[in-house]
């Protein structure tokens, strides 16, 4: 039933990143009040999930790393180096947009976007494997997973198109869209070990902290705060019902 379901939901992911071009409401301006409400899901689930299980994950990094007792946090380390990648991959693809910009072209330069989109396509790869082999205690989990995951897309999506243009629709969104299949369908033919498993949700979760503020921190964004706690409070309050 699991896997099912799982693929029920991949199928869910792969026509999010397909179809999220013709969602009129992000079209909103100055900035749909959903995207602030996306990244509040987003960032509570992270926290309220993701998070309190790396704790657990945590116990069987300090059982299998007792000799490296100056790191006494491996596991958040590697959070922590998920959003730092991150940062910089949108740091190279701001950059290079603004160098284009120069020239009149209003996108990243082609080989940055290949970087950049291939970074991402690791993501999904992740979110597609854990789709299927996260730590879920109920079926309820794995669709909090996907509802906190798919409406993340969205938020991804308009932020890839709007910086690589037409190369994201034309490319991009078909390659992420195929690595995150690729990655379920590893998880259905693969289990890797618990360690590994520690790292990947570990790289997620500081990917999609990263990924949710560079979306409603800046002041261009012109963000909606209260959409945003809205979004917070509302999945926190589900989390902790379920």
């Amino acid at each position: 039933m699991g896997t099912w379901m799982s693929l029920i939901f991949v199928i869910g992911f792969v026509v999010i990143h397909l179809t999220s071009k013709q969602m009129k409401f992000l079209k909103v301006e100055p900035r749909s009040r959903f995207l602030s409400v996306a990244g509040g899901i987003s960032v509570a689930y992270v926290f309220m999930h993701l998070l309190p299980e790396l704790e657990e994950y945590q116990k069987g990094f300090d059982a299998s790393f007792r000799n490296f007792t100056f790191l006494e946090s491996h596991i958040y380390i590697i959070a922590l180096l998920g959003l730092v990648i991150f940062y910089g991959l949108e740091q190279l693809a701001k950059k290079s947009k603004q160098e284009s910009e120069k020239s009149g072209v209003y996108k990243a330069s082609f080989n940055v976007f290949w970087v950049h989109i291939g970074s991402f396509a690791l993501y999904n790869a992740i979110i597609g494997y854990l789709i299927l082999r996260g730590e879920y205690q109920s079926q309820w989990g794995m669709l909090l997973y996907f509802v906190a995951m798919g409406i993340h897309f969205v938020t991804n999506d308009k932020g890839l198109r709007a910086t690589h243009k037409e190369d994201y629709d034309r490319y991009g969104r078909w390659l992420l869209a195929v690595s995150i299949t690729v990655g379920w369908l590893l998880a259905v033919f693969t289990e890797v070990n618990i360690l590994i498993l520690s790292m990947l949700s570990a790289f997620l979760a500081g990917g999609v902290i990263l990924n949710v503020m560079k979306e409603e921190l800046p002041e261009e964004r012109e963000s909606s705060f209260p959409s945003f706690f809205s979004g917070v409070l509302g999945y926190a309050i589900l989390l902790l019902l379920l």
